[in-house]
């Protein structure tokens, strides 16, 4: 038991120290906020305990000449399983409960110590690594401190008591659900958990009332952690660039309808100055040329801002008095998710376009979709989140 628990100290060290050389740079961003149903955990793990009684600071017979932190007549194995949630990459809840088999510290013999105890902890979880380095999802290791309070419970003895904890988890990333995670801990119960309030003092009892009632123990656990559903958190859309974008073509599209208005009003004077008799009748066609696009969130296909919906308005009002059909293409950016599930989405984006046009009075049958998949002819690549929408 005493190799086991320096074991989990040293490799708690080592591991650390390989995680922080060995992790991959990446670029740090801030996040929107998830879902309530994201961002959940559980972990599983085995532990190793070491306990310290109140009573040994009065009665040396209880410990004898041995106070090591990892002597075998306060040393056990156990178990803990936890379940929590992150709320933001750096603040998280957990609730956490070890236990099965623990010591009392009666005496230095291991095997009357024995007892079965339960500690149940609502702690909360501070990731140092994404507080202070910024969020990375593809982070290898993470540092992880957390308090807590609850109760706990001698279950030979039936003796109940509150009980604090403090410790550091350490968690190195395996893959998008699954990381090994290293918890050493330190436990405070506020009464006397082993239950001894006489017998073993009666050597010291002028010390005795000045003996806190607080019995105490050390965890090493090692085990691992499964993230439930949605484990990553999103970019923040760039709206200045959205919106700049949305202007520069805005502005383009009123520079085109400028020089087409100015071109009428041409013909116009052409027309009302040619003498009756060679009076014809001409018919001007004003074509849009320029497409509109409509932008969308990572991984969305909903359309993010309804003011691009104004420019498929113009576009709409023109296919309808011409009679033009309109070309929608549905694209998603190349640099995030599969070939297949980039199709998928360029089409239900193309899609969700559509339906808008559908709302605008123009004939589903003018209406045509491509589905264009992932691209990256934009820049930043942002951009090619969209659809666009021109005349045929």
């Amino acid at each position: 038991m005493k190799k086991f628990l320096m074991m989990l100290a040293l490799a708690g060290v080592s591991m650390s120290g390989m995680a922080q050389t060995g992790e991959t740079p990446a670029m740090k961003y801030s996040v929107a906020t998830n879902s309530f149903w994201s961002n959940w955990f559980i972990t599983a793990d085995i532990s190793g305990s070491s306990w310290y009684s109140n009573e040994e600071h009065a009665d040396k017979a209880i410990r004898g000449d041995k106070s090591g932190l990892f002597e075998s007549f306060r040393t056990n194995l156990g178990a803990s399983v936890s379940i929590g949630k992150w709320f933001t990459p750096g603040l998280g809840l957990r609730t956490k409960v070890n236990g099965i088999w623990g010591r009392s510290v009666l005496t230095n013999d291991a095997s009357k110590n024995a007892m079965k105890y339960w500690n149940a902890q609502e702690q909360v979880l501070f990731n140092l690594s994404n507080l202070f380095c910024g969020y990375n999802e593809t982070r290898v290791w993470n540092l992880i401190p957390y308090v807590g309070v609850g109760i706990m419970r001698n279950c030979s003895l039936n003796e109940y008591g509150h009980g604090y904890s403090a410790g550091l988890m350490n968690t190195w990333r395996l893959s998008k659900h699954l990381a090994i995670n290293l918890d050493l801990g330190f436990q405070l119960s506020d009464d006397d958990l082993d239950h001894v309030n006489g017998p073993a003092l009666t050597q010291h009892d002028a010390y005795a009332t000045s003996i806190p009632a607080t019995d105490r123990y050390f965890t090493a656990e090692v085990g691992l952690t499964f993230n439930l559903g949605k484990s990553t958190w999103s970019k923040t859309p760039d709206v200045d660039a959205i919106k700049a974008l949305s202007q520069s073509q805005i502005d383009a599209l009123n520079a085109q309808l400028a020089d087409e208005q100015a071109e009428n009003a041409r013909l116009k004077n052409l027309l009302a100055n040619q003498p009756k008799a060679e009076t014809k009748t001409v018919t001007v066609k004003e074509v849009v040329a320029t497409p509109v696009s409509v932008f969308f969130n990572l991984g969305k296909s909903q359309i993010a801002s309804r003011k691009d919906l104004q420019n498929v308005q113009e576009l709409a009002n023109a296919a309808k008095d011409k009679g033009c059909k309109i070309v929608v293409t549905g694209y998603a950016d190349s640099k995030t998710g599969n070939a297949n599930l980039n199709q998928r989405l360029s089409e239900k984006r193309a899609e969700a376009v559509k339906k808008e046009l559908v709302k605008m009075g123009v004939s589903e049958s003018n209406i045509e979709t491509v589905a264009a998949g992932g691209v990256d002819t934009l820049r930043p690549i942002s951009y090619n989140r969209r659809a666009t929408v021109e005349l045929k």
